[in-house]
Formats: structure tokens, sequence, C-alpha cells
């Protein structure tokens, strides 16, 4: 009997920044705002079910697009309801997930802003391949 075996790859195709502040979400997504000059507002939660036997966690989610360069930016709660979006970073309080085209220029001014922020301990990028949970980044 031949076999057919399905291979695919998740799409990871953006930047991935981890930033740990022990603020609100609202708190910190109104201080991005204003020091990057942002425009991010609440949309509806990530809801995310690791069971099927078990209740769904839910994590806050704000969001914004830029006009003029198409760049989405989407700041996301690691900590949720549950548990944690992605697990093997538990000292991270929040992902800011970058879509579509942004340089290398651009990515470390907004790294650079990130950590001008009183509150923010530290804001860096990370290798979304490198997760073993990247898949509940896909969004």
């Amino acid at each position: 009997m031949n076999r057919t075996t399905l291979k695919y790859e998740l799409d990871l195709n953006f930047v991935l920044l981890a930033i740990t502040a022990a603020l609100k979400d609202y708190r910190i997504c109104f201080k991005i705002n204003r020091q990057l000059r942002l425009n991010l507002a609440r949309i509806n939660d990530i809801e995310l079910m690791f069971n099927a036997d078990e209740k769904p966690f839910y994590f806050s989610r704000y969001y914004c697009k830029q006009n003029h360069t198409e760049t989405e930016f989407n700041l996301i709660a690691n900590k949720g309801s549950e548990g944690f979006l992605v697990p093997e970073m538990k000292t991270v309080d929040f992902f800011i997930l970058i879509q579509n085209y942004i340089d290398k220029d651009e990515l470390k001014q907004i790294i650079i802003g990130l950590n001008g922020i009183q509150d923010v301990q530290v804001a860096v990028e990370v290798d979304p391949k490198k997760l073993k949970s990247k898949e509940n980044l896909i969004l």
C-alpha cells in the first residue's frame, strides 16, 4: 500500500518582540501608543483550546494598522485567563507581533522606543521559529 505523507510548514512571516513589564494590558498599550505614536486599540481576545475537553484560554489583544506602510501591529498578553500563550517564556508579559514589511532600522527604533518606556524592564526580538509553541502565535 502506498502511503502519502503531508508535510506543512507554518507561515511565520512576522517579527516578534517580547516585552517584560509589570503593567496591566491597557496601561502598557497606552504607554506604547504614546511612545511609538501608534494607535493600538483593543479587539477580540485570542481564544485557544489546548485540549478538546477543557475550556478555552483567552489572551487580550490590541491591534493597529499603519495605512501608509500596511504594517500591522498586534500587542498580545502572554498571560491569559488560565495559562500562558507561550509557556516556555513565562517571564515575558507581552508580545508585539509585527506583520508585513518593516525594515531593520525601523525595528531597531521600535525596540529602543519600547526600552525607553519607564515601566518596561526589557524588550527584545525573539525568533518565532525557535519557540516550541509557535503555532499559538498564528493569528
